[in-house]
């Protein structure tokens, strides 16, 4: 299908000008049938959003669920009708007469300059510059999905809307997709999973913190572990910084100009001073590090210097954004700095990028590469910014990954590669990070002693694979719907006795498999054999492991993996697959 040409030139790419003109056309079709279904409805805003669009209305009593039937039924006739969008521009005079009782859409020109766009489908008027497809007709593949409140313009001291969603795509099979994986998005919710296998919880008297309870702890500490293990072996060493630092660090950094509305801050009068001092609680370790650097003479012969760091971290998020472990107040990243000399650049960056490629292959996750440029708001001069971006640039072709360019969205101290992960569902989530810093090693002061005896300035390159270990857990337990390899499930195997006669050789069992450094838990109650399996798959193990009488006779194990039954093995023989099967693909 053809689409007005208007606004074709602000999107990435084809696609996402298709999909974003469908989606607003449909926000508009949308309004035209609440307008039928809610005589007198006063319309705000109605954009198109990432996978849909919404509306924002105001009508004589709420919209409920039940409603969205009767404006979808309302909907198909204005698609069935076919009428094309029409665009005019119109003066701020013609088009206050035009929305006339519309009073959201006159405040909102009065805000305006210049000549105003209008598109009008059949009978219905709309404040609009596009873009938009052709006809009605084009938007057939479409779905409500819900309602909630939304102030005006968002501000809290204006009147309350009612905001309805919906979805669209270009075809029946592409709708059918999205709602699938929306209906298995919602069985995989980390927080529902979480909670069912006694993973984490949060509680509102510590918002954006999380309480990790025993096996949640065992999974943060497998994938900790697992990192640490495999950084020292590429070279890197490992420290732990202080959480709480006067504001002069954060003013050498840049922090605090940029960043302080971000922090926790304390002001603390120290005993025999007349002012108080301002403190930050550390949202990131990079300037803790500038200082690991400083404290010591070194040498272009200690370069590159890979200095690793899972501490504490603490950013002050607004608490309505809050959300399970995707957006946290507290947390720990697998966070380092690499100094390095600037020749080293392209060849470290190169590594970073087989460190992602091994730990994302190992958990089954694709990615998608961005390249983020300067932003308007920056530290530092042109120049170095052009060899930082250049030096990514570089490293990223000589790697032949293939890249979006983010224009704008790099660091305030230096551009960045974001590598959006791509989980079972196809969802991305943006997680591991490449940053190319030329600003704060001048800032810190930073120094080494190259080969002509003369100092010389690093360059620091930030990054982190997980990201932030909360939210890349949110991610995984959402990718395997709880279900984890091997080697990082908090529960391996659950060894399930059938009756009194088969507990002593269950007990054995579990204390086998325990002593290979297998995850076990061991369900020894009194209760129904089948009970205790319905139980168990609510806790997702590898492997289920029925102990009955027979077992005890024969010292074998009935054993159940996730992809079929096992029958009657040896416990030796099992033993030794399980120890096998949850070997780390990383570290360890």
């Amino acid at each position: 299908m053809e689409e007005h040409e208007l606004g074709r030139e602000a999107f990435a790419d084809e696609e996402a000008y298709r999909l974003h003109a469908l989606r607003h056309s449909t926000a508009h079709i949308m309004a035209e049938a609440i307008a039928e279904v809610f005589p007198g409805a006063k319309f705000a805003f109605g954009p198109p959003v990432e996978d849909g669009f919404y509306y924002d209305v105001d009508v004589s009593r709420p919209i409920t669920e039940a409603d969205l039937a009767g404006i979808e039924e309302a909907m198909r006739k204005v698609v069935k009708r076919n009428t094309p969008f029409v665009r005019r521009n119109v003066d701020h005079e013609e088009a206050a007469s035009l929305f006339a009782g519309q009073s959201y859409k006159l405040e909102h020109i009065a805000s305006l300059k210049g000549p105003l766009g209008t598109f009008e489908q059949g009978g219905f008027l709309d404040l609009c510059n596009g873009p938009h497809v052709p006809r009605t007709g084009n938007c057939k593949h479409f779905k409500l999905m819900k309602v909630s409140g939304a102030y005006w313009k968002g501000d809290a001291s204006r009147p309350m809307l009612q905001r309805v969603y919906g979805t669209v795509w270009p075809t029946r099979e592409a709708l059918d997709s999205y709602l699938f994986r929306l209906e298995e998005a919602g069985k995989r919710d980390h927080r529902k999973v979480g909670q069912a296998m006694g993973l984490f919880f949060t509680h509102e008297w510590a918002p954006g913190a999380v309480f990790w309870l025993p096996k949640g702890e065992m999974l943060y500490h497998t994938l900790s572990q697992a990192m640490r293990s495999m950084l020292l072996d590429e070279g890197y060493v490992s420290v732990r910084t202080p959480m709480l630092f006067d504001k002069a660090l954060w003013e050498t950094s840049g922090h605090w100009g940029f960043y302080k509305d971000n922090m926790f801050r304390i002001d603390k009068r120290e005993e025999g001073e007349e002012e108080s001092r301002a403190y930050g609680l550390k949202p990131m370790n990079c300037p803790s590090h500038m200082l690991i650097f400083r404290s010591s003479r070194r040498s272009y012969r200690e370069l590159p210097l890979r200095i690793h760091d899972q501490g504490i971290l603490h950013r002050d998020e607004v608490r309505g954004a809050l959300g399970g472990l995707t957006r946290v107040r507290q947390f720990a990243q697998d966070d380092a700095h690499l100094f390095v000399m600037e020749e080293q650049i392209e060849e470290e960056i190169t590594a970073l990028i087989k460190l992602v490629n091994r730990v994302y292959g190992a958990l089954g996750l694709g990615y998608r590469a961005k390249l983020s440029t300067r932003p308007d708001d920056r530290l530092g001069d042109d120049g170095l910014w052009d060899r930082a971006e250049t030096a990514l640039e570089n490293a990223l072709r000589a790697n032949g990954l293939e890249y979006k360019l983010n224009k704008g969205d790099g660091a305030f101290y230096g551009p960045k590669i974001d590598f959006d992960v791509i989980d079972a569902l196809g969802r991305p989530w943006q997680c591991a990070t490449i940053q190319l810093d030329y600003q704060a090693p001048l800032r810190f002061e930073l120094s080494y002693v190259g080969a002509d005896n003369a100092p010389h300035t690093p360059v620091v390159v930030h990054r982190a694979i997980f990201g932030s270990f909360e939210r890349f857990i949110g991610i995984l337990i959402e990718h395997f719907a709880g279900a984890f390899p091997a080697w990082l499930a908090p529960e391996q195997a659950r060894v399930m006795t059938v009756s009194e006669r088969s507990l002593d050789w269950g007990a054995e069992v579990a204390a086998a498999l325990t002593a290979a450094g297998v995850r076990v838990h061991f369900d020894d109650r009194d209760d129904k054999i089948g009970a205790k399996i319905r139980e168990a798959h609510q806790h997702k193990p590898v492997w289920q492991v029925v102990v009955g009488e027979r077992d005890a006779e024969n010292r074998t194990v009935s054993v159940k993996s996730r992809e079929g039954d096992l029958g009657a093995l040896a416990l030796a023989d099992f033993v030794a697959l399980a120890v096998e099967a949850c070997k780390p693909p990383f570290g360890g």
